[in-house]
């Protein structure tokens, strides 16, 4: 058996500081094989943290790092929304201080591996799920084995008899409590939606492989007995799957009565009365909405199935079940003109008193549909390895004159944000004052259920 040190590289704590859930998951998955484990989050421990660690009380065989981000994938961020050089020189200083071998997992690394694992300079690095194929390469490296620099992905994925449950410790609930009042929680894996822009496919699978809700209940009731937790965030890719097995999670929960609050993303998909206030009784309290695109052109160009009425309608019933929403749009995606810009904004106009976050061009990524496009139209070279942030804006798009039509139409609007970082600054201002969550709601209190603020003329061409 090994010792084995766990890293979470992030240190970026916004939009909200969030649990890091992977991290949790192998530490569960290696001490059921017999490892012993000691978990790093330099996010709450500090980024010296490695420094302090007690080399005579633990000295590590195998060091994992766990990246969750690549960068921001925001276009107009005025920081360093770039996570990769951050990672290196972690890799750097574990290499200095331990000569053990060391592996990089988390979504990040699986997006892409080859180019991640180069740059960073690790030995191995774990595609996909890790939970056995973490355990799978510390066999083959205690055992002298030759093992592969990319582990994985394994195949078939698990399915969730197999999955374990989080590796929870106290000191890092107790600083995410802290920072956002909530922790996170995964109730299931996958996405079968085709939107061309979006990852979860590549580093989860294209099916849903969903927990039993039995044991999300007996999870979160242990959560909340052991850590004193009554706040969640379900980061499923999509909480509402077609299926109807979200409505089952949410049954369980009213039958154990478990008193805790959620929150969770939605698909914009038809939702009845009915499911709303079933949700609302087990704890839903908001909504975070990938309504993606703001016209039917738009949210084709982009592989939605859903046309924006669809999008409108869903708002309405959440707006009647007093459920609040935000909603998040890109600008700028395939089939995006002048006109779609000018439309888009003019159904977002219409959606009525919700949270709504814009943002410009889209995050290519690796293996994609979006990523073919961009090829295809120039956009991008066929040799980019897109380890470097590129966005896309659909040729002939004129991206200022874009951004400044943005900016006109939600100018003032307390319940619409753009650029993104403008949220960041005004969810600091309310966590000053002690509010924590998701925060979005807070800003939504304070804007009006009709009518808006005067627009200031600002002199564009959309």
């Amino acid at each position: 058996m090994a010792k084995v040190l766990l890293i979470s590289a992030n240190t970026n704590k916004e939009p909200i500081a969030v649990y890091p859930l992977g991290m949790a998951l192998i530490a569960t998955a290696l001490r059921a094989r017999g490892h012993e484990i000691r978990q790093v989050d330099l996010l709450c421990h500090g980024k010296d943290a490695l420094e302090s660690v007690d080399l005579n009380e633990f000295w590590p065989d195998i060091v994992g790092i766990s990246v969750r981000n690549i960068d921001n994938v925001d276009s107009l961020s005025t920081k360093n929304n770039w996570y990769l050089s951050s990672v290196r020189a972690i890799v750097e200083t574990v290499r200095q201080r331990y000569p053990v071998p060391i592996i990089l997992g988390g979504p990040a690394v699986s997006i892409m591996p080859r180019a991640i694992l180069d740059y960073c300079r690790a030995d191995h690095c774990v595609v996909g799920e890790g939970e056995t194929a973490f355990n799978e390469l510390i066999d083959k490296i205690l055992k002298s084995e030759e093992a592969p620099r990319i582990f994985g992905p394994l195949s078939p994925r698990l399915q969730p008899p197999e999955f374990v449950s989080p590796g929870y410790e106290k000191d890092l609930v107790d600083f995410y409590l802290d920072e956002s009042g909530m922790l996170n929680y995964q109730t299931k894996r996958g996405c079968p939606f085709g939107c061309n822009y979006c990852s979860y496919p590549v580093i989860e699978g294209r099916k849903f492989r969903c927990q039993d809700p039995g044991l999300v209940v007996e999870n979160l009731r242990r959560l909340k007995k052991e850590f004193g937790v009554t706040s969640f965030f379900f980061t499923d890719s999509v909480f509402n799957d077609p299926s109807g097995r979200f409505l089952e999670v949410a049954e369980a929960m009213v039958r154990a009565n478990l008193g805790l609050k959620w929150a969770a993303y939605f698909r914009p998909d038809p939702i009845s009365g009915d499911n709303l206030a079933l949700l609302k009784e087990s704890g839903l309290y908001a909504m975070e909405v990938g309504s993606d695109a703001a016209c039917d052109a738009t949210l084709s160009g982009i592989g939605k199935t859903f046309d924006f009425n669809q999008i409108r309608e869903f708002n309405e019933a959440c707006l009647k079940a007093q459920i609040p929403c935000a909603h998040f749009f890109m600008f700028g995606g395939p089939a995006e003109t002048r006109d779609t810009v000018r439309e888009g904004l003019a159904n977002i106009e219409s959606l009525r008193h919700t949270v709504v976050s814009a943002f410009s061009g889209i995050r290519i990524l690796p293996d994609t549909g979006l990523s073919s496009i961009a090829r295809d139209q120039g956009v991008i070279s066929r040799g980019d390895d897109l380890m470097t942030p590129r966005y896309y804006i659909a040729p002939g798009l004129d991206k200022q004159e874009m951004d400044l039509a943005i900016e006109t139409s939600f100018y003032r609007r307390k319940d619409r944000i753009f650029p993104p970082e403008q949220g960041m600054i005004r969810m600091k201002a309310l966590k000053a004052f002690g509010f924590k969550g998701l925060l979005w709601d807070m800003i939504l209190q304070a804007a009006p259920l009709n009518g808006r603020t005067r627009k200031r003329r600002i002199h564009g061409t959309i």
